[in-house]
């Protein structure tokens, strides 16, 4: 079963529906219980850093987010819900729940790019990837966002992107996968990921 946590996030139903596609039961709850308990655990996310942020807190969720980890639960954060994962966004000078170090920070004005960054783009493989297994070396997928992660842990990022710069857009660290584009929103690929995250079985539990 996989748990999608409901905080009133944008994108929650494209992902359901792309886990449903595949053949997968999902479950979609802001029950904490249920949520600490879950056996695979998505945070998706599109919009504001400190309302989602907000959002959880009111929810209370923020505490189940952190049992859910500490049990080593297959975790996937999507866009915005990888972006809280770590200690502080630009976005609205908010704290994240600093599960992973870093910051997000806004694509920088002078790059001549449009901002947000909007649409498919490859990723660029920095090392062995349980998402992107059986993916080409440089996949397209789809982004939209303004921010970025600016990771503090190098051995945990798996792919990068260029646009302007090149920011950390997958980042895999044990149990919890993250990823700045949407998966659900990118095809065969996406869906091939998305496949990846449910069939993965950690160490500790195979």
């Amino acid at each position: 079963m996989i748990t999608i946590i409901d905080y009133d996030a944008g994108n929650l139903r494209s992902v359901e529906k792309a886990f449903l596609s595949l053949g997968y039961e999902v479950c979609v709850s802001s029950d904490p219980e249920v949520i600490a308990n879950a056996e695979r655990l998505v945070l998706p996310g599109v919009g504001s850093f400190r309302d989602a942020m907000d959002s959880l807190k009111s929810h209370g969720l923020i505490e189940s987010i952190y049992a859910s980890i500490e049990k080593k639960t297959p975790f996937l954060g999507i866009c915005l819900g990888m972006q809280m994962m770590y200690e502080f966004s630009e976005e609205g000078d908010a704290e994240g729940l600093g599960i992973l170090k870093g910051q997000i920070r806004r694509f920088p004005e002078d790059m001549g790019l449009k901002i947000p960054q909007i649409g498919w783009n490859s990723l660029e493989r920095k090392q062995d990837s349980v998402l992107l297994s059986g993916l080409d070396e440089e996949p397209f997928v789809y982004f939209v966002h303004s921010y970025y992660v600016d990771a503090k842990e190098p051995e945990t990022v798996v792919a990068t992107t260029h646009y302007g710069i090149h920011p950390h857009v997958l980042v895999e660290k044990e149990h919890i996968f993250l990823t700045q584009f949407h998966p659900e929103k990118s095809g065969e690929v996406g869906l091939t990921m998305l496949r990846n995250f449910a069939e993965f079985m950690p160490e500790d539990k195979k």
